[in-house]
This record gives structure tokens, sequence and C-alpha cells, in this order.
């Protein structure tokens, strides 16, 4: 019974406080996340996203010119947040699709710790350490780093977007669901690059209501960050 799945905390609220959601690309704050960012922002939370990945890639036939599909993804970005009741967004831009050199990855992490310190979370979001797409594995790694970096002491939390985690804290977001559905509408260049995306990208969120009340009809998962199962990631050294 050792490799029995245990049950998950299930919460109605997130734990109040200040977040930074890391996000590889647009899109990916709100597949991941977006119904507990809502919930954060209706309980007062100032929420802050970093988007990490440029985002590019997402014209696989590059019909597009690349400046003006950046910021077309930047736009959809900002409109989807409107609907969680997000504005406060930042993106970085790095060249997506690739594994960065272990330099490349360092020189990320440290300016990361940089902006944990200058915000000052209390809940960091990041992907899940098991997430098989490239970007969102990289910044998992980026981000376990820079939070030891800053010495960072909240709590810290992986969430899935396309390989499904086992999870450790399951938020109801049912009260938020037709928001996150609203805000990953406004991602028109993603549901026209990728046929049936919107039912995909929410249809485990259903799933995950069955850890739930009779009267939930979705939730988000989420795992520790910390490599040791810790929500709260120790200073290194």
């Amino acid at each position: 019974m050792n490799e029995r799945a245990p049950l998950p905390e299930v919460l109605e609220r997130p734990p109040r406080g200040r977040v930074l959601l890391l996000a590889p690309h647009p899109d990916d704050d709100v597949i991941g996340a977006g119904g507990t960012l809502a919930l954060h922002r209706e309980q007062g939370d100032p929420v802050h996203v970093l988007i990490v990945f440029d985002g590019v890639a997402g014209d696989a036939a590059r019909r597009f010119d690349p400046r003006e599909y950046r910021a077309r993804r930047h736009s959809e970005a900002r409109a989807g947040g409107v609907h969680l009741g997000l504005s406060d967004y930042e993106f970085w831009d790095y060249p997506e699709g690739h594994e960065p050199s272990a330099p490349e990855l360092e020189a990320a992490a440290r300016r990361l710790a940089e902006r944990v310190r200058a915000l000052a979370p209390d809940l960091v979001y990041a992907p899940w350490i098991g997430e098989h797409h490239v970007d969102h594995h990289m910044l998992a790694r980026a981000a376990r780093t820079a939070l030891g970096l800053a010495g960072f002491r909240g709590e810290a939390w992986g969430y899935e977007v396309w390989t499904p985690l086992v999870p450790a804290r399951i938020v109801d977001v049912t009260p938020t669901f037709e928001k996150k559905r609203a805000a990953l509408c406004e991602h028109k260049s993603q549901l026209e690059e990728i046929p049936g995306m919107l039912h995909k990208a929410l249809a485990l969120g259903a799933q995950r209501a069955m850890y739930l009340s009779d009267t939930a009809l979705y939730g988000e998962a989420f795992v520790p960050l910390s490599p040791r199962g810790e929500t709260r990631v120790p200073p290194m050294g």
C-alpha cells in the first residue's frame, strides 16, 4: 500500500498573501492556475504575473512577423487577465523551445531571484517539475533554484498544464471557472493554432473536482515546487 497516492488537501479558497505567478508562455497562467488567481484577486491579494518565454513558436507555420506575433500574444495575455482581475504583467521574452545551457539557466535563475526579492511574494506558483514541455520543465528548475537563492520562505506550488500531476492540493475553482474560460478565449492565436484547445485545456479541471464536494464542478491541482516535497523553500547554502 505504500505506493498508493494520498488524498490531496482540499481548499475552497487559496491562502491569503502577495502572489507571484511564473508562466512559461502567454496562456499557461490561465490554463494552470487561472481560477485560483481569480480567487486570489477576489479576496484582495495582489498578483504579479511574469511570463518568461516569448510565445513566438505558437505560430508554427510562421505566418506572421515574429515581432508582431509576440506583441499579439502579450496583448492576449493582458486581455485574458482582465477576466481574472489581473493587470500586473511582466514579459521577459526569452526564446523558447530549447534546453538552455547550464550558464544560461543559472543566469536566468539569478535574474529571477532578484525579482523574487524585489516583489517579496508570500506565494509563488510555477509549472511543476514533471511537465514534459521543455520550456515548462526548465522554468520549474529555474524557479526552484531562484527561490533558494532569494531565501524565499513562503509557499511555492507547482501547477499542471499539459502533463498531469498527482495532486497534493486541490483548489475549488467552480466559482471562477467561467472567468477562466473567458480568459482563455482571449488567446485567439492559440485557439486558431490548436484545434480543440479550449476543450482540452479545460477538461482536466472537471476531473479534479472528483476530490471536491458533491456540488463542485471544477478544481485546479498543485504539488509542492520544492524537491523535498516542502511548500516552503529554504535558502541555499
